[in-house]
C-alpha cells in the first residue's frame, strides 16, 4: 500500500527558511518522478517542484531561485529547501509523483504559513 508522509512545516516569518520531507513507501522510489505540491485556501493544488528518477530538476516561476527540490533515494525520501519564504508560500504542501497518474492516496500534507 502506498503511503506518503509530509513532514516539516510551520509558522515563519518572511524571509526566513524550511526544508519539507516527504517519505514514500509501497513504491519503487528510485524509478518515480516525484513533486511537491501546494494548495492554498481557496486555490487549486499547483505543482512547485519536480525531480525525475534521474535528478533532473524543475521549479515553478514563482518559486525560481528560493525553493530547491532535491532526493535521496535510500531513503525513499524527497525533500523540498525553502528559502527566502513570502506570506504568498502560504499553503499545505504535499508531495506526489509527477509526469505520471497521482500515486493514491496523497499524504496528509504539511502546513507552511509565512507571516509578513
Amino acid at each position: 500500500q502506498v503511503q506518503l508522509v509530509e513532514s516539516g512545516g510551520g509558522l515563519v516569518q518572511a524571509g526566513e527558511s524550511l526544508r519539507l520531507s516527504c517519505t514514500a513507501s509501497g513504491i519503487i522510489f528510485s524509478i518515480n518522478d516525484m513533486g511537491w505540491y501546494r494548495q492554498a485556501p481557496g486555490k487549486q493544488r499547483e505543482l512547485v517542484a519536480g525531480i525525475t528518477s534521474g535528478g533532473s530538476k524543475n521549479v515553478a516561476d514563482s518559486v525560481k531561485g528560493r525553493f530547491t527540490i532535491s532526493r535521496d533515494n535510500a531513503k525513499n525520501t524527497v525533500y523540498l529547501q525553502m528559502n527566502s519564504l513570502k506570506p504568498e508560500d502560504t499553503a499545505v504542501y504535499y508531495c506526489n509523483a509527477f509526469g505520471r497518474t497521482y500515486l493514491q492516496p496523497w499524504g496528509q500534507g504539511t502546513q507552511v504559513t509565512v507571516s509578513s
